[in-house]
């Protein structure tokens, strides 16, 4: 289960759940609630995500072009180390800030 929580004006979405096919359509409520609230700034929490799909890695990009749309971005915090191979080997990773946990990913908002 993927839940939304906020730490000043940042989103941090976290879960324990694969971001696979089968739990695409509740991230991307979401990730929806997200962009409504003027500059999207999102922290992907992926420290206790056990595996990211083809489907989720497209989820992640989708949302970082219509974040990046609206002057806003997504930042990855904490992936596992199966998921940071999963990023590395697809080149996704290239398009995100990744931070060691998501309390940086906030902190790096500010600065």
């Amino acid at each position: 289960m993927f839940e939304r929580s906020r730490t000043g004006a940042v989103n941090i979405i976290s879960g324990n759940d694969p971001l696979n096919l089968e739990n695409i359509p509740g991230l991307e409520k979401l990730l929806d609630d997200c962009l409504v609230i003027g500059q999207p700034r999102v922290v992907f929490d992926l420290e206790r995500i056990p595996l990211i799909d083809s489907a989720g890695l497209e989820l992640l990009l989708r949302y970082q072009d219509l974040c990046a749309e609206r002057g806003g971005v997504i930042k990855l915090a904490a992936p596992t180390p199966l998921c940071r191979d999963i990023l590395t080997v697809t080149d996704v990773i290239s398009r995100f800030d990744v931070l060691q946990d998501s309390l940086s990913a906030v902190g790096s908002f500010s600065r």
